[in-house]
Parts: structure tokens; sequence; C-alpha cells
């Protein structure tokens, strides 16, 4: 066997699979954002506490959320669909470029707002959408997610009874000055409505949770306040 051949027969393997994976990649890819699309919807419906599997995803999205937008930081609505914005991309932009999605839900005649926070963990990026009552100060739910934070630890975030303390807790203080929710290392007192208990060896990861909802809640502050004031 010649080198000539070896050389040959390898660079025909190589572009045989080559293909075969590019081939495979296109199949396969309406099936992985079908995924993605499936799994964004369970995630904002499950911000207002409505659990749903990934077959179920679309249909009570579709039933429950009744309307979706676009605003800017100070509240102006844009024009573009909601569901397509990336919020991974707009915190790249200055605030003034920002688009801001909004899901509004009426569940039993009761209206919600869901907007999606972004941020940072110990090992990287961490997410989540977080539910408002009507009045956009209580948070009616809160769901979290993340890539690689570590097990036990700050991965907790993504866990029920982590996200279950949100609910009924507030962003706007009795001043109607916006305080959002902190994540407090050793406990939160019983009577703070803007704070939860941290997570035991996930400082890191529980402080980016509380920056994560600053700086993702602030952005909405003018849109929240027209609604309060409407």
């Amino acid at each position: 066997m010649t080198n000539r051949y070896i050389f040959l027969y390898a660079s025909a393997m190589v572009v045989i699979v080559a293909l075969v994976l590019s081939g495979a990649a296109t199949l396969l890819r309406p099936m992985q954002e079908r995924n993605m699309r499936m799994e964004k919807m369970q995630n904002i419906l499950a911000a207002i506490d409505i659990p749903a599997s990934r077959d179920e995803a679309e249909a009570l999205f579709n039933q429950y959320i009744t309307v979706t937008k676009i605003v800017d930081h100070q509240g102006e609505e844009l024009e573009g669909d909601a569901f397509e914005v990336e919020l991974q991309d707009e915190n790249r932009k200055p605030v003034e470029e920002r688009q801001l999605p909004v899901f509004i839900a009426d569940v039993d005649g009761e209206t919600f707002y869901v907007v999606p926070v972004r941020g940072n963990g110990l090992w990287g990026p961490i997410w989540g959408y977080v539910g408002l009552e009507s009045d956009v100060k209580t948070i009616a739910g809160a769901n979290f997610d993340h890539s690689s934070e570590t097990p036990g630890l700050g991965a907790e975030i993504s866990g029920e009874s982590f996200e279950e303390q949100f609910k009924g807790k507030k962003i706007f203080d009795e001043d109607g000055d916006f305080r959002p929710v902190r994540v407090v290392k050793g406990g939160a007192p019983d009577d703070d409505p803007h704070a939860v208990d941290g997570i035991s060896g996930g400082t890191i990861t529980s402080n980016g949770v509380t920056d994560m909802l600053r700086n993702g809640l602030e952005v909405y502050k003018s849109y929240f306040e027209k609604i309060k004031s409407s």
C-alpha cells in the first residue's frame, strides 16, 4: 500500500464523514429549534406557575399568553416579535438600544407579566423568567436555569425550593421605589419582602442572581411605572 493511496483514502474518508455530519446537522436543526422553542414556552409558563410538558407547551402558551410585545428602556413599544428576541444579544447593547420582551398572560381573568432576565454565575451564564402579578410589583413566580453551575451548590438556583421563595416577594417598596429581591447569604429575615435565602456553598451564584434580578428588572422600570399609573 503506497503513501499516495493512504493519503487519498484518508482524504476521501474525511470528506465523507464531513458530508454525513453536515447532512445530519441540517436534518436535525428543525427538530432542535422546535425543542428550544418548546422549552422557552415551558419556562415562560413556569414563571406564572403553569406546569407544561414539552408536548403541551405550545397549546398552553397559546391559551394563556394573550399578548407579547417589545418595549424599550423608557417603556415605549417597539415593533417585532418578542419571542424571537435573544436577551444574550440585547445585553451586549447600550441600554438605550435594547429590545425588551414582555409576555402578558391571562389566567382565569387575572393578568400576569413575564419578563426574561440574564446574568452570570460562578462558572458561566445564568438566566430565567420572572412572573409579576397585575400590580407589577409582586412576584408571581420565577424560573431559573444555568449552563455550568456546580451540582448541589450553585446549580440549586434551578431547584423548586429556591424558586418557590420568590413567590409573593416585592420589586417595589411601599413608597413605590424600585427595590428588587436580593439573595441573602445565611438566610433572609422572615419579614423582608425583598429578600430570599441564599444557597449554602453557592455564594457567588447567589450574588449573580441578585445582580441578574436588579439589572434585568431595572430596565423594565419605566414600563412597569406606566402600567401602575394606567
